[in-house]
């Protein structure tokens, strides 16, 4: 078994691929790219989030509703549930709340 299939897919990134017989909507190699692209992503905002000072930029809603503006615009490559998904994933590992976010399939559903 390669190193790529050892990659574990959480079902929360899972649910944004599959329809509702519960069958991938993408093969799993796009999936699993996409995955650790949506993944590499957050950890990476992460430290851009830690290194602003909430003050001079806001609640860290605002914060949060500013990534997500970003990622969820057509031109950012990433489609409107893997945002939410970023920012989802951003917030857990910054220990914040996140807010709603449009675009969210868990919200939508």
């Amino acid at each position: 078994m390669s190193d790529e299939n050892q990659i574990y897919l959480p079902d929360s990134f899972l649910a944004l691929y599959r329809d509702a017989r519960q069958r991938l909507t993408a093969p799993l190699a796009e999936v699993r790219a996409r995955y650790e692209l949506c993944e590499d992503l957050a950890q990476q905002l992460d430290e851009h989030a830690r290194s602003r000072s909430i003050h001079a930029h806001g609640s860290e809603f605002e914060l949060l509703l500013r990534y997500h503006a970003g990622l969820a615009a057509p031109e950012s490559g990433f489609n409107p549930a893997e945002a939410a998904w970023v920012v989802k994933r951003l917030s857990e590992l910054l220990g914040w709340e996140c807010p709603d976010l449009p675009g969210d399939p868990a919200r939508e559903g």
